[in-house]
């Protein structure tokens, strides 16, 4: 009898070793431990990967993605095995020039050979910014490679943008008149419009109004350990989401009126806003509803 005891006292501190400190055939820890970072990517090109390889049409390579378009770092520290805090982050400034050569207008008379046009230079400049930041925290259940996971997020974002356009030739009122449905601007496929009374003009500057948001959602969702550290996921978030967007300012560049006159306007738009409570209203990318694989290290 006390031999039996004694077996099974050892059979289950051993499954309950088991549990706690569940490892590969190498000795490797399966689960992540209290200090692990991990960071999160799109799982698909992976799953298609090895889905089409066995295919007549044969597989491309896996890409290394952002969890969605939003292009958002999203990572966590593990506090304990069982709680997370989760970090997101996105800072994008970019600034882009384009400058093209286009004949000078105020030159009437053609060149001889072997002389060149005389050319001027027009050039348009495009800056953007995106700001995102999010904090959360994430708990799980289960001892084995099935994690359920579930916690909250707060996030706060803007974003904005502006283009400016400046032209080598000039528009004017009397003597050569630079028109802008001619040769004589460069046209950058944004800049060629027309002013409020129908004439031809062009945009010296676009103002994007700029879109500020906040969000707290709830979360929802699962882990599954396919390798030491290595996890494939989902998750469903629900939430509460506000937005609100400022006027756009739009100027442009003219010529009219009697008699002819030169003239800019400024035209701007009207503001918006939303509030939105749905289900995954999460702004940039902690993975809502996406696969995903979860690296630990």
């Amino acid at each position: 009898m006390k031999k039996s005891l004694l077996i099974a006292t050892a059979v289950l501190t051993g499954s309950i070793g088991f549990g706690q400190e569940l490892t590969s055939k190498k000795g490797f820890p399966i689960l992540p431990e209290t200090g692990d970072y991990s960071i999160g990517i799109d799982a698909t090109p992976f799953l298609q990967y090895f889905g089409q390889i066995f295919s007549n049409g044969g597989a491309t390579a896996p890409t290394w993605n952002f969890l969605n378009s939003t292009q958002t770092i999203v990572g966590k520290k593990m506090i304990d095995e069982k709680t997370a805090y989760r970090g997101i982050l996105r800072l994008g400034f970019s600034s882009t020039n384009q400058k093209t050569m286009i004949s000078d207008a105020t030159v009437t008379t053609a060149p001889t050979f072997p002389n060149l046009i005389s050319m001027v230079e027009d050039k348009q400049t495009v800056n953007s910014n995106f700001i995102g930041l999010g904090a959360g925290l994430e708990k799980r259940r289960g001892n084995g490679r099935l994690q359920g996971i579930y916690g909250a997020d707060a996030l706060i974002w803007s974003q904005g943008g502006k283009s400016k356009y400046e032209y080598g030739n000039t528009l004017s009122a009397s003597g050569t008149v630079v028109t802008v449905n001619n040769a004589t601007t460069t046209d950058f496929g944004t800049n060629l419009t027309t002013d409020t009374y129908g004439n031809s003009a062009r945009v010296m500057e676009s103002k994007s109004g700029r879109s500020f948001g906040v969000g707290l959602r709830a979360f929802v969702g699962c882990e599954f350990f396919i390798a030491p550290k290595i996890s494939l996921g989902a998750e469903f978030g629900w939430g509460l989401g506000f937005q609100m967007t400022g006027a756009s300012l739009t100027t442009t560049e003219s010529v009219g009126g009697g008699p002819a006159s030169v003239g800019e306007q400024e035209i701007e738009s009207g503001k918006s806003s939303a509030l939105v409570l749905d289900v995954d209203r999460n702004a940039f990318g902690t993975g809502n509803g996406a696969l995903k694989l979860n690296f630990y290290f």
